[in-house]
């Protein structure tokens, strides 16, 4: 038991990591690397398997990555552009509804925290306080269930995946622009597989995931897109 003349020692300072901070971002970046990364190896080998020339590959590479890159990058900015608008639309209704029918908000937040489990009491003082504070914050973040770690950002969503996208189809390029003729097709295959693994191990340390689970689950469809797209380049190469 601590003396009474004798000073409790300060609490020491506690930082925690809490990886849903990085979703925002996490979520875009992950997806454009890994699809920049399979859809243009994937696109490659099944140009290598039809026994095209060099040029055709890295040209077919080439294109596939700048085509890639945009189209994540419309589709994610239009995808949480409308997330956004979503989000903006309830917070407007939400600021209406405290303004036409005070009293009701109030009840509604309270029986939020009474289905959390406090008392009818408590959970009634605690909508008073957080009110009192900042009346659309504590409504749009128990209510809505928006917070800072989770608006929508079109912007930079766009901006993840298309940097993610041109970052992941990298790898393979480069590998058509060093070899040629039969080693390419199993250079970019090995270089992809080696960087889908190296992908999901990274995505999985950021995210908190299990590792060996992320890295199976991204080397296994990722080899499975290589496979399919090789067979059909090889299929129409020899029919050609």
């Amino acid at each position: 038991m601590t003396s009474p003349d004798r000073a409790a020692p300060a609490p020491s300072a506690h930082a925690e990591v809490h990886f849903v901070t990085r979703s925002g971002w996490l979520r875009a970046a992950v997806l454009g690397a890994n699809d920049g990364l399979v859809s243009t190896a994937s696109l490659m080998v099944g140009v290598a398997a039809a026994a095209a020339s060099q040029g055709q590959l890295v040209l077919t590479g080439v294109a596939g990555i700048a085509a890639g890159a945009m189209s994540m990058a419309a589709g994610e900015y239009v995808s949480v552009s409308s997330q956004s608008d979503a989000e903006a639309a309830d917070l407007a209704r939400e600021r209406q509804n405290l303004i036409d029918d005070p009293a009701g908000e109030h009840a509604e937040l309270a029986a939020i925290y009474r289905g959390r489990g406090l008392s009818a009491d408590l959970a009634d003082q605690v909508a008073t306080a957080l009110t009192k504070a900042d009346v659309v914050g504590a409504h749009s973040r128990d209510e809505l269930g928006l917070t800072e770690t989770n608006v929508a950002n079109p912007l930079q969503a766009a901006i993840a995946s298309a940097l993610s996208f041109l970052a992941g189809g990298a790898p393979p390029l480069v590998i058509a622009l060093l070899l040629a003729g039969g080693n390419v097709l199993w250079g970019i295959v090995a270089v992809t597989v080696v960087s889908l693994a190296v992908l999901g191990g990274v995505g999985a340390h950021l995210g908190g995931a299990p590792l060996a689970r992320a890295v199976l689950r991204v080397v296994g469809f990722g080899s499975l897109a290589m496979a399919v797209t090789a067979a059909v380049g090889r299929l129409f190469g020899a029919a050609v």
